[in-house]
């Protein structure tokens, strides 16, 4: 064989195909074994558990490189648009802080259905040093402890210093003879940070690419050299505050003001790496390729996930306008043809409206180009419109009444070429542990990818033997979940109980309080009569209070005084009630998107709840038989909001729930604090948007239908059949194939990649 003469003969010697691959359980033990050693540098007498973790997943990533290279160089040559005991080691896995709301889950979910379909895509975010709150319960009350998921530092994560990014605030904008320019403004630096995101079993690894803040200079010299190092300390650490925690309290200006910085921190890094990838057009180059703006939209398409990234619209138009000298007009058309919006939410306090006040001070080129955007759309508006003054107000994106804001929801809708909510999307692969073995057995392991293909279990409904196999395998579960949570929290639970579950951000509009008042009932039953038959429950109820909601905070704190109260052996006379199945309910026409219950169903359980978006389609597909819905209709609440919600009404005609409400009035729940829940009842009886006790009624006959089908285990595993048979068309797979061709204008492909050690062709080894 010849030596290599050339450079680019030597440095093709340079590949992960020479590399030794990890394929079989003899290759991860030396793996394994190689990380502990030679990585981690510890032996077997002093490495501890979370070294064994960190050498495991090491040698899982190392499983993944190679094909997540291989993926990457695949997309700059097709040239698409851009885009020990192992259960204990996986406890040892922190979770990362990134949000795990709606949002980060479709996110999530996004992530994974790209890469199983062989989309050039790329995640973007910030990598928070802190995620949201660690959440501990103190009389009562929950505290917020810092969630430091990165002390032990991050595994998956590669940091790409050579990619890392200038991001500026503040400043002014000075006229010149080419236009505008942005000048005087304050630097930081974005420090990418990149993680693995595998497809299932086509060897492809697409990209997360997590932000992180740093000060463009470790300290300011003048301040340390006069020897006021804590001043040069403090200013550090007030630019590198960006990346430092999610979630940042946003009641007071400060807090408003690092979220917005977050916000447009996360798009201007991440759209000029785009632009640097979309510049150059072979994998590794560093050289621009492409100098011309016009095809971008053809490669490159920008998804806004809700409208905490629509900073990227001024942005991308100022990049356009500003840097690359396209006229107003031609960026504004660019930007549109790249970005899509995804809304999740109609709440009104949940709509992004940022004080233009404060966009002045911090960003004042963007503000300048969103009036610019905003009086070409209403000029359009009137044209059309002639005269109709109102509707130029309400479809303006600058709102005039009290303090001039941005309204964000519009803009992103006026600058994106399509726009969509998000209320039949999201789903997941179902959690390995009997279940997907027991699905593949009957109708082999396509499913896994095309979920839609559940379908086929559904004539197996009268299968008694099937079922019988269900039954034993959710069963099966149920009991390593109860020994999970005695392991955790030490308390026994009963197996043989229905688990009755809500875990739900706590929030007046998720109606936590109705379950409460349920429990509540359930309990003064039991006490009236304590030899009536009941089903046993275990009622488990889950969730984090923002801070700034003090309201749901007393919410959260009746359930727990309830519960400390209800558990009172001689008041309940060993009766049993625990927690169970999961459910989820919203006021009608509050939330859009509702996609938590659809991991359960997608498990094979029961949903109990309203006629919200998520549930009417839910309801199509498994039949009305199949879900537990109660409470009025769309027609109904909007009759009652025409003649006006009074919950006295209510509250003096059904007895139980008056009960129950005294009961937290009294203080018979706190009575070392009797008026601890005042405000609460006072919101119920007085001030309640989501109409509670309207429902209440309509929501314990459910509860009532719910344990009589508890009661015929084979109608309810029969139910449990049709849930999971029915969640094919949630499958974020299934949406991610409907955003590709009809909002990115890209094709999917099932392909399978050449795993790393494998040849990619003839043409591929000449390149």
């Amino acid at each position: 064989m010849s030596c290599p003469t050339t450079d680019h003969e030597r440095r093709k010697q340079i590949s992960v195909r020479g590399i030794a691959q990890v394929e079989n359980v003899a290759n991860v033990k030396k793996a394994f074994n190689r990380h502990v050693h030679y990585t981690l540098v510890k032996d077997r007498n002093v490495a501890t558990p979370r070294d064994y973790f960190f050498a495991l997943a090491y040698t899982v990533k190392d499983h993944l490189v190679g094909r997540w290279i291989r993926t990457q160089q695949h997309y700059y040559e097709k040239d698409p648009k851009l885009g020990l005991d192992i259960e204990e080691l996986e406890e040892l896995e922190e979770d990362a802080g990134l949000g795990n709301g709606g949002l980060g889950r479709l996110a999530a979910c996004f992530l994974d259905s790209m890469a199983t379909l062989g989309l050039a895509a790329y995640g973007y975010g910030i990598r928070y040093e802190y995620g949201i709150f660690t959440q501990k319960i103190t009389n009562g009350e929950q505290t917020e402890v810092p969630d430091d998921w990165l002390r032990f530092g991050n595994p998956w994560e590669k940091a790409r210093p050579e990619y890392m990014i200038p991001v500026n605030f503040y400043g002014r904008v000075e006229k010149t003879d080419k236009g505008f320019k942005w000048v005087d403004s304050q630097v930081v630096f974005a420090m990418p940070y990149d993680n693995p995101i595998p497809g299932f079993r086509n060897n492809v690894v697409n990209t997360m690419r997590l932000w992180s803040c740093k000060s463009p200079i470790n300290f300011n010299l003048r301040f340390f050299n006069n020897g006021d190092y804590i001043q040069a300390v403090l200013d550090r650490n007030l630019a590198e505050n960006i990346s430092r925690v999610l979630y940042p309290n946003d009641n007071m200006f400060e807090g408003k003001e690092l979220r917005l910085k977050q916000e447009y921190f996360m798009v201007a890094a991440t759209l000029q790496d785009i632009l640097r990838r979309y510049k150059s057009s072979k994998f590794g180059k560093t050289s621009v390729v492409r100098t011309q703006m016009d095809e971008f939209p053809q490669k490159v398409a920008i998804q806004l996930n809700d409208t905490h990234p629509s900073l990227a619209i001024p942005e991308l138009i100022r990049i356009f306008v500003d840097i690359e000298g396209l006229d107003f007009d031609k960026a504004v058309d660019l930007t549109t043809k790249t970005c899509a919006y995804t809304n999740h939410t109609v709440l009104p306090e949940a709509l992004e409206r940022w004080p233009c006040s404060m966009l002045q001070n911090m960003l004042p080129r963007h503000l300048q180009i969103i009036y610019e955007v905003n009086a070409r759309f209403l000029a359009e508006v009137s044209k059309k419109f002639p005269g109709d003054n109102d509707r130029l107000r309400r479809m303006s994106m600058v709102e005039e009444e009290g303090e001039k804001r941005i309204n964000m929801a519009h803009l992103s809708i006026v600058c994106s070429h399509k726009i969509n909510g998000v209320a039949q999307i999201h789903s997941d692969i179902l959690k390995k542990h009997f279940l997907a073995d027991l699905i593949a057995d009957k109708i082999g392991e396509d499913w896994i990818v095309h979920l839609e293909q559940l379908q086929k279990l559904k004539p197996l409904v009268n299968d008694k033997a099937f079922l019988r196999d269900l039954q034993k395998v959710k069963q099966e579960n149920k009991m390593r979940l109860c020994e999970y949570l005695h392991k955790l929290t030490g308390i026994k639970l009963n197996p043989a109980s229905m688990f009755d579950m809500q875990v739900k951000r706590i929030h007046e509009y998720k109606r936590q309080l109705l379950n409460c008042l349920h429990i509540i009932c359930l309990y003064n039953r039991i006490k009236a009569d304590p030899s009536a038959p009941f089903v046993p429950r275990t009622i488990m109820i889950g969730g984090k209070i923002a801070a700034r909601t003090p309201l749901s905070n007393e919410s959260w704190s009746e359930l727990v005084h309830a519960e400390q109260s209800i558990h009172v052996p001689r008041v309940v006379h060993n009766k049993k009630k625990d927690i169970v199945h999961f459910y989820l309910f919203f006021s009608l026409q509050t939330d859009v998107s509702c996609t938590r219950k659809l991991f359960p169903q997608l498990n094979g359980a029961l949903t109990i709840g309203t006629l919200d978006g998520a549930n009417v389609e839910m309801r199509e597909e498994m039949g009305p038989e199949n879900i537990f819905i109660f409470g009025m209709n769309v027609e109904e609440v909007e009759e009652l909001q025409r003649k006006g919600y009074n919950a006295w009404d209510y509250y003096n005609r059904l007895p139980e729930a008056k009960k129950a409400i005294d009961q937290i009035n009294s203080g018979f729940f706190s009575p070392s604090n009797p008026n601890l829940f005042h405000d609460l009842t006072n919101v119920l009886l007085n001030h309640d948007r989501f109409f509670l006790l309207a429902d209440f009624e309509s929501y314990m006959k459910c509860q009532e239908r719910v344990s009589a089908m508890y009661t015929n285990q084979e109608e309810w595993t029969k139910m449990a059949l049709l849930n999971i048979a029915s969640s094919g068309k949630f499958s974020s797979d299934r949406t991610i194939c409907e955003y590709a061709r009809e909002i990115w204008g890209v094709e999917p492909t099932w392909e399978k990649l050449p795993a790393p050690h494998e040849t990619r062709g003839d043409e591929d080894e000449k390149k």
